[in-house]
């Protein structure tokens, strides 16, 4: 098995890679579409439309996509000589990754409050949470390529 993962190797970094983008992509579009649908009169043409696109971009990219990155990247890290455990980076890397696992889970959260018309939080909020990913994702990116510590 750990032959076939090293053959395998640079085709799992690749999914693991294309499953990150989409995840992103995913995660830094939803906060926009909850500013303009927090702006949207209940129960509006608009509302519903945007009720649509936030649960198809939630179930249709950003879950499975989270899913998949998780699974690629484990399977990264299970193959020998690819990760030095010894290095504070990795642990540093999974805790952010974590932080970005439980921000999904507050998409997830808020998108069904979206969809039972409970939103009690005002555009500006979404605003800000919009940032918090792609602080999240240059805190990661910037471990994985400089190795820093």
């Amino acid at each position: 098995m750990t032959d076939f993962l090293i053959e395998a190797y640079p085709w799992i970094k690749a999914l693991h890679v294309i499953s990150v983008i989409a995840w992103m992509a995913g995660m830094l579009y939803l906060p926009r579409l909850f500013v303009y649908h927090a702006e949207a009169e209940i129960g509006s043409v608009q509302s519903e439309t945007f009720k649509v696109m936030e649960r198809r971009l939630l179930r249709v990219i950003t879950t499975p996509a989270m899913t998949a990155a998780w699974i690629f990247g484990i399977t990264l890290a299970t193959i020998p000589g690819i990760v030095d455990f010894s290095s504070g980076w990795f642990y540093v890397k999974l805790a952010l990754v974590l932080a970005m696992s439980g921000a999904h889970g507050s998409l997830v959260r808020w998108q069904k409050e979206f969809e039972n018309d409970a939103n009690k939080r005002p555009a500006r909020f979404y605003r800000m949470v919009n940032e918090i990913p792609t602080l999240l994702m240059i805190g990661i990116v910037v471990l994985v390529i400089v190795k820093p510590f």
